[in-house]
């Protein structure tokens, strides 16, 4: 068992991005900022120690939206929490994985979307986000910022032996800038240079939040090997997109 990255070399190299990442990292704990961001738990703990392989929004009080490269296949049952720091025993949530069937990592256009249906309603407490009208992000301006959440790595050192991605199931949040648009994707930096912070392993699904409002303009999908530098997510404006979610939640 591995935590949730894209796969699939196609995917990647039209995107000209060197390899998979998905964890929030040159970030800060996220406390209780975006109550309405989960993770999806593991049937059994890492060697590590900690739980957590992909992340995600809810979207409803039954629906929790993420990424459909996070499958672990199985018989679809899954479970999601919300705690700000996950520990064993924490409240979970179950539910069924629905992926997007039309889903191709060897597409410019994957269809890399996928939501929890949950057996019962989350707490009225956690408020759900919002998605984005249809075809609204095509014109952002390069200034945009974007809010990343999730729970993957929050650190990538440089051993002897090569990359550790370092895990804690902690809730992180991160901004980035906006680089490049594309029909089905948004690249944001995340390069700490320029003071940018994103996603790395373990983050896959996870939202990209349109400034500091709660409305979710895309999910995380890949970056670079050391997520250091582009985060590749996924438009939930786009018509691939909303013919997916109509499915399940009422759209603008």
């Amino acid at each position: 068992m591995m935590r949730r990255l894209v796969t699939g070399f196609a995917l990647l190299a039209s995107l000209t991005v060197a390899a998979p990442a998905e964890a929030i990292t040159n970030g800060a704990a996220d406390g209780s900022q975006h109550p309405n961001v989960g993770g999806l738990v593991a049937p059994t703990a890492y060697s590590d120690g900690t739980w957590l392989y992909c992340s995600g929004t809810l979207i409803s009080p039954t629906v929790f939206l993420t990424a459909a490269h996070c499958d672990e296949g199985g018989d679809g049952r899954v479970r999601v929490t919300f705690s700000t720091a996950y520990k064993d025993g924490d409240v979970t949530y179950e539910g069924t994985f629905h992926a997007d069937p039309l889903y191709n990592d060897a597409q410019s256009d994957p269809h890399d979307i996928a939501v929890v249906v949950l057996d019962k309603a989350v707490k009225k407490t956690i408020t759900p986000a919002t998605l984005p009208a249809a075809d609204s992000l095509s014109g952002l301006s390069g200034a945009q910022m974007f809010t990343s959440v999730g729970y993957g790595a929050y650190e990538v050192t440089n051993q002897p032996g090569g990359h550790q991605y370092l895990y804690n199931d902690v809730r992180m949040v991160a901004t980035g800038t906006l680089d490049a648009t594309n029909p089905a994707w948004l690249r944001i930096s995340m390069n700490p240079a320029t003071g940018n912070g994103g996603t790395c392993y373990g983050d896959s699904g996870g939202p990209n939040f349109l400034g500091a409002s709660g409305t979710v303009a895309a999910i995380t999908i890949t970056g670079d090997a050391v997520c250091r530098s582009t985060n590749v997510v996924y438009r939930l404006d786009t018509a691939s997109a909303r013919s997916f979610l109509k499915q399940f939640v009422t759209l603008n």
